[in-house]
């Protein structure tokens, strides 16, 4: 709308107001808003039925593999008892004749060695993430991030190949050291495996392998912890550590717990590296400098697979729903201990 003054009898100045400027109050012109809000809708309903596809696909996975191992598991149940020992001896070189005999040695290695890796690699983690957000340069944190999520990234295969080409020859030396010093505990206690394809170097293998995923969640964990409390803290007087402690560590507790769990399930169900290091045993046994004392669920159908007749693979699927099922009781406990630290 615009204003004119036009002259008028003695000059006086007459404002008119131009009709043809005033907005059109009729229904098309709000047709670009109301158009605006109906394609918004549209949008919002299209992308409310991707994410409930997006979720229900992951239900539809794990249904999927669950159906599948129940029903290629099930003939080494319900099928023909002498077949089933027959497949259970030939798949334990005549040490086991029922599934439980087979399958608990295999279960305890599993988790033996994913539970040494865990509590080798989870203190070093910690550690590692605490410098890159706290103590590290600017400069340095960006390359030590980048090198974390580097190695995360890299596949089993290359860890064993590390394992069984370098790590194997250097660390015989050092086991046999500990052997003679240490050998009074019992987990020490030789004859030391040489060349040194023991729990010990696997366990030693798999905490370098799931060193960065557990680093990389807890670095972001650590870098989210609230900036005023600890600024308060140092304010009042606190050290960096004791800071650390009272405002950063309370704060990444439950975090740090799914970083661990997320490590644990990756050293659980690892394959290749144990197959490529791993002297495989059948035993309950604690000697982890030892050869051929324990072997994993994992590790052992991929041994075994390819010489199985059918009752053997059943056999073997069989062992891998063991696995899969101990994998979702940990992560269903590690949800239930993380959603009790944030309900405090």
């Amino acid at each position: 709308m615009s204003d004119v003054l036009t002259p008028q009898g003695g000059g006086q100045a007459v404002r008119t107001v131009e009709e043809s400027t005033v907005p059109d109050p009729t229904p098309a012109a709000n047709d670009a808003p109301a158009s605006a809000a109906g394609s918004g809708r549209v949008a919002d309903k299209a992308f409310k039925i991707c994410a409930w596809g997006a979720g229900i696909l992951i239900f539809l996975a794990l249904a999927a593999v669950t159906i599948f191992l129940i029903l290629r598991a099930l003939p080494a149940f319900t099928g023909d008892p002498a077949a089933r020992t027959s497949a259970l001896e030939s798949l334990s070189g005549g040490r086991a004749s029922s599934f439980a005999a087979y399958v608990g040695p295999l279960l305890f290695g599993t988790i033996l060695i994913a539970g040494l890796a865990l509590l080798l690699a989870f203190p070093v983690s910690t550690g590692i993430a605490l410098f890159i957000t706290h103590y590290a340069p600017r400069k340095l944190s960006t390359l030590l991030s980048s090198v974390v999520d580097l190695l995360a990234a890299i596949p089993s295969v290359i860890y064993g190949l590390w394992g069984a080409l370098v790590l194997v020859p250097a660390i015989t030396g050092f086991w046999a050291w500990v052997a003679r010093y240490l050998g009074w505990i019992p987990i020490f206690s030789g004859p030391v495996a040489a060349p040194a394809r023991s729990v010990a170097t696997v366990a030693l293998v798999l905490a370098v392998m799931i060193l960065p995923i557990i680093t990389s969640v807890a670095r972001d964990i650590f870098a989210q912890a609230p900036r005023l409390q600890q600024e308060a803290a140092l304010a009042l007087g606190a050290t960096k550590w004791e800071t650390i402690r009272l405002a950063v560590l309370p704060f990444a507790r439950s975090g740090l717990i799914s970083a661990s769990m997320l490590g644990l399930g990756r050293a659980l169900g690892e394959t290749m590296a144990v197959l490529m290091i791993l002297s495989p045993g059948f035993s309950y046994s604690l000697r982890l400098l030892r050869a051929s004392t324990s072997q994993t669920i994992a590790a052992n159908i991929a041994s075994q697979f390819p010489e199985a007749d059918s009752m053997g693979v059943a056999t073997l699927i069989a062992t891998g729903l063991v696995l899969f099922v101990i994998t979702f009781l940990v992560n269903f406990l590690a949800r239930r201990i993380t959603g009790k630290g944030a309900a405090k």
